[in-house]
């Protein structure tokens, strides 16, 4: 089986043995801005084209692929959810020689009533569960748009988003505490744990934010010192807001740079959690693949 992760601006792709075994990857540019909308069955032949010369006849795509601007959409599924819920709930794509699929995202709502949707987090969440078996925890991925996932008894409950990464990058790039950054500046460990501790103090997120300018102008933070200082306020920030929602084991996936800032940033706070790591989304195709097809016939 092949599967793909298929994202805005990336896209990446495993070949996949009948034992669930990475036989090979790869991963390229071409997301959807660089796709045409006719071009996906094109791109996607480009791309793993060498995989379906081996007579590869099966392919599992989650993402962004699934979207309105994606290949086809594939409908939000709500929570309550179990793997076998997202496997039932994917759609078929037209692709010459070979059956393809893409799992739908996901929506929740909030206590008030708001909505939330993921797309591909769905996916790293069922190859986690089959990780943890059924008790009750909740998974942070970190990301552009880090989600809380919760999970209990083999289904995930429902989650929260937070545009963290996002904000960071509108800030860094587009406000005036750009002005006051590094850009490229290396991590800085100390300076990204008071920021996660500053999150804590009395004043508010918007409050915080102008700080970092302040503290540049009065106090002398080191530019090279800003970006991490600002990183370390949002994401404190972040779990501040999210852990009161929280009642169960969390578990940080760390699979990036970005996932080790989340378990540096529960540690300054001494917020007990696990780490997860590796790349999880093969193993998540990898399980919906075997309730899509049979066992004989999927990975």
């Amino acid at each position: 089986m092949i599967g793909v992760d298929w994202g805005t601006t990336n896209f990446r792709a495993w070949w996949l043995g009948p034992d669930g075994g990475i036989r090979d990857h790869l991963a390229s540019g071409d997301g959807l801005l660089s796709t045409p909308a006719d071009g996906f069955a094109a791109t996607l032949a480009r791309n793993i084209g060498p995989w379906l010369a081996q007579g590869e006849t099966r392919i599992l795509l989650c993402g962004m692929v699934g979207s309105r601007q994606g290949w086809r959409e594939a409908p939000y599924l709500g929570c309550p959810a179990d793997a076998a819920a997202i496997a039932a709930a994917s759609i078929a794509v037209e692709f010459p020689g070979a059956e393809a699929r893409i799992i739908p995202g996901l929506t929740t709502r909030d206590a008030d009533g708001c909505p939330d949707v993921a797309r591909g987090e769905e996916t790293k969440a069922v190859s986690l569960l089959a990780r943890l078996g059924l008790g009750r925890a909740v998974l942070v991925l970190p990301g552009t748009h880090c989600k809380w996932i919760g999970i209990e008894a083999g289904r995930i409950t429902g989650f929260t988003s937070h545009m963290t990464g996002e904000v960071f990058a509108t800030l860094a790039r587009h406000s005036i505490l750009g002005r006051t950054l590094e850009e490229g500046a290396a991590h800085d460990a100390a300076a990204f744990a008071r920021g996660v501790v500053r999150a804590r103090q009395a004043g508010g997120v918007l409050h915080h934010l102008f700080g970092v300018r302040a503290m540049a102008l009065v106090d002398g933070l080191d530019p090279a010192a800003s970006a991490s200082f600002l990183s370390g306020l949002l994401i404190g920030h972040e779990i501040l807001a999210a852990m009161p929602a929280t009642r169960a084991p969390l578990h940080v996936l760390t699979e990036s740079m970005l996932g080790a800032r989340y378990a540096e940033a529960f540690d300054a706070l001494g917020i007990p959690h696990t780490v997860e790591s590796g790349d999880v989304t093969p193993g998540g195709l990898v399980a919906l693949s075997r309730l899509i097809w049979t066992t004989e016939e999927a990975p």
